[in-house]
């Protein structure tokens, strides 16, 4: 129980914040913007990565089918956290970046694989761009579109919530 506790304290989850979490229409408008913004960092890298490495132009996670499916769901689950983040946490910016960072880490894996398996390691480094491009966008239109709300001050004649 105490390593429960110290991780809870290092990531500073607190279920009584001092701020609310942020509108459910803000973190889907987030999402979207987050899931286009991603998509069309994803082309460019793509495009930028077969202009530079020629050999790149035929490989097979470089089609639009291939990476766009895993762009969204990525970025979905970033949309579903983000809100949970804000309910929990004394500084969720804080934790979400952290998380962002560790999640972002855990997904080069497949890359690693992929190097490993003997694909180019010019079309995986575009990989591994696309993987910190979605990170930067999704992290930025959650923090940045849908934060955190500061708690309404109550006025002295309104009643105490229970």
């Amino acid at each position: 129980m105490d390593l429960i506790q110290r991780l809870f304290d290092y990531a500073q989850i607190d279920f009584k914040p001092q701020h609310r979490p942020p509108k459910t229409a803000a973190v889907a408008i987030a999402t979207l913007i987050a899931i286009v913004g991603s998509l069309i960092a994803d082309a460019l890298l793509v495009a930028i990565g077969k202009a530079i490495f020629p050999s790149t132009k035929n490989y097979e996670h470089f089609h639009f089918s291939s990476y766009s499916k895993l762009t969204i769901i990525g970025v979905i689950f970033a949309g579903i956290g983000w809100p949970i983040i804000a309910r929990i946490c004394v500084h969720p910016r804080w934790l979400y970046f952290r998380l962002a960072i560790v999640v972002t880490a855990v997904l080069l894996l497949p890359d690693l694989y992929l190097l490993i398996k003997g694909n180019s390691v010019s079309a995986v480094f575009i990989l591994v761009l696309m993987h910190f491009a979605i990170a930067i966008v999704t992290y930025n239109a959650m923090v940045r579109l849908a934060p955190a709300r500061h708690r309404r001050r109550r006025r002295a004649s309104e009643p105490e919530a229970i």
